[in-house]
């Protein structure tokens, strides 16, 4: 099997493809761009590894739960989505094999049988595999949110990529709940022209450099006041650095105003 791309998905707000009305409508090009994922891939992936913005640890830790309950990690919404079911199975073999490769670079590595779907994990995937027929692992951020570390997780487990498994991260990369209006318009567009000029314009070599540095681009602390929703966006860039990136998913009127983006990294 060929290397499976990995992507960077912009995830939305709360549990938005359980709404109906004026939420569902403002994620429709959000929607379309999940829901065409598993054609750009041609295959069913074998397991997903899914590295979400509502989840960190002191270390990286994997989901080893082989049947994960569901985190309503989110507040004000309708009583029915508190009683949101994703049955996607675990996969405690593959979450054994993913900390056995953090461990081999270095990097202290642990699991959690107890954790489940966060909504940054079960919210895209409702969209991409509504069947729930995939076998799904979380990998938590490291809580310094260390831009460098997390490119180096990507990079240990890029390996997966060739046999069948999908890396997600799953964030936003606009998200500054003080700001997610209109009022966030112009630092949502500079710092969403930056990464999209990084990602798809600079060099193999700066791309890197670029990332490691974001906190300098134009608007960048404006955009992520803390890093939690852009650092899954390292892991995904590291498990296919030398790749070419994509843009998926873009809109300048998300929310009232704001510029997000997706990205694909290889082909």
């Amino acid at each position: 099997m060929n290397q499976l791309p990995t992507y960077f998905l912009s995830h939305g707000g709360g549990p938005w493809p359980y709404l109906d009305g004026e939420m569902r409508q403002a994620h429709a090009v959000l929607e379309a761009s999940l829901a065409d994922i598993p054609r750009q891939l041609g295959v069913t992936p074998k397991a997903v590894v899914m590295v979400s913005g509502h989840w960190d640890e002191e270390i990286f830790t994997v989901m080893a739960n082989p049947h994960p309950p569901m985190i309503y990690d989110y507040g004000g919404f309708p009583e029915h989505t508190y009683r949101i079911s994703y049955p996607a199975p675990g996969s405690p073999e593959l979450a054994t094999r993913i900390q056995d490769l953090l461990k081999a670079e270095g990097f202290s590595a642990g699991q959690d049988v107890a954790r489940g779907f966060d909504h940054g994990a079960f919210v895209p995937l409702t969209v991409m595999y509504p069947n729930a027929n995939v076998p799904v692992v979380q990998l938590s951020l490291r809580s310094d949110f260390d831009p460098e570390a997390h490119i180096r997780l990507g990079r240990a487990i890029a390996s997966l990529r060739s046999e069948g498994i999908l890396i997600l991260g799953s964030g936003l990369s606009y998200h500054n709940l003080r700001r997610f209006n209109d009022s966030g318009a112009s630092a949502s567009r500079e710092f969403d022209q930056w990464l999209n000029e990084t990602l798809r314009e600079s060099d193999l070599q700066k791309r890197a450099e670029r990332l490691i540095r974001w906190t300098e681009a134009p608007s960048a602390r404006l955009a992520h006041p803390t890093a939690d929703h852009f650092v899954p966006l390292m892991v995904a860039f590291g498990a296919a650095e030398r790749e070419s990136a994509r843009t998926i998913y873009h809109e300048d009127r998300f929310f009232g105003g704001l510029t997000v983006s997706s990205f694909r990294f290889g082909d």
